[in-house]
């Protein structure tokens, strides 16, 4: 896979479909590497008539790692938080997305359709809020709005995203792996055991690097409360959360969704958080809706 320089840093992407479509940029979440968008997904919105690009989020994959920085200090992030000041983590979620909008500056990418999952939903609304010359569309997935009144997943489920992967160990991180995808898995599209071995093992061996991640969620803690960004969206948006999401309960999608003016909430019955093959339609689906959404307005100009 390609590699570019994008708002000062190496970003690894994969492009499918035709460059003079137009793009959308699929962006991953919490220590997830652009493996995790399905291929066949990809393959489906290229079917579709739009160009896809995934890439590696900074501090993941095959991306720029911030080695100088370290573990991050986080009870002293949510110790400012609490005491009502600013926190500080080594890079901002604004950072992350403005790599978004630097990789489409790398390809010569004018405008795209912005979707992201989980972590990269958040950076997908931030991309919305603050560059909104470059998207045409916004498709958060699996996200939230970092109110800290919606409610906190599901203990369990807190418990693995929480639980580093061991560093090194790559048969004991496979197992972990599989461990926190068997927790916060949808219940009603489960991915079978082979499968999500298979997926797990392709990732670990890839990139097995936990420190990123926890700069990413120093990231995400320290990001606080968008909501009042929220309301600055104009773009087209549709929100799809999954009504069985243990990790981000669907709550946050509704506070997404209520969130972003003129916003199509998607809720997804057996749907957790991660990307069952069976629901390849139901993304494709709520992803073109946003991005037909914005075709239909911009036709009305």
């Amino acid at each position: 896979m390609p590699q570019v320089k994008a708002n000062g840093i190496t970003l690894e992407y994969e492009s499918f479909g035709p460059q003079d479509r137009e793009t959308i940029l699929l962006i991953m979440g919490l220590g997830a590497q652009l493996t995790m968008w399905p291929t066949e997904l990809c393959d489906e919105l290229v079917k579709r008539g739009y160009r896809v690009i995934r890439y590696d989020n900074r501090d993941v994959g095959l991306s720029h790692k911030f080695d100088e920085h370290g573990m991050p200090d986080m009870a002293a992030i949510f110790g400012a938080l609490m005491a009502g000041q600013p926190a500080q983590s080594p890079y901002s979620l604004d950072d992350m997305a403005a790599d978004a909008v630097g990789l489409l500056d790398a390809l010569g990418v004018k405008q795209a359709h912005i979707a992201g999952a989980s972590m990269g939903g958040m950076i997908a609304q931030l991309v919305a809020a603050n560059h909104p010359e470059r998207t045409l569309s916004l498709t958060s997935i699996m996200s939230t709005t970092g109110n800290p009144e919606v409610p906190q997943g599901k203990p369990e489920a807190m418990a693995v995203l929480m639980t580093p992967a061991p560093e090194g160990d790559i048969p004991a991180a496979i197992e972990r792996g599989i461990l926190a995808w068997n927790t916060i898995g949808s219940p009603g599209y489960r991915t079978d055991d082979e499968t999500l071995r298979q997926w797990v093992t392709r990732d670990v061996n890839r990139s097995l690097y936990p420190v990123g991640t926890a700069r990413q969620m120093a990231a995400i803690v320290a990001n606080g409360d968008r909501r009042e960004k929220l309301k600055n969206i104009k773009v087209p948006a549709v929100v799809l959360h999954g009504v069985d999401d243990p990790l981000v309960p669907v709550e946050g999608g509704r506070d997404t969704a209520k969130s972003i003016p003129g916003a199509e909430l998607r809720e997804v019955p057996g749907m957790g958080h991660d990307f069952p093959l069976a629901l390849v339609d139901t993304f494709a689906d709520a992803i073109e809706a946003a991005a037909k959404r914005a075709a239909k307005a911009q036709a009305a100009e």
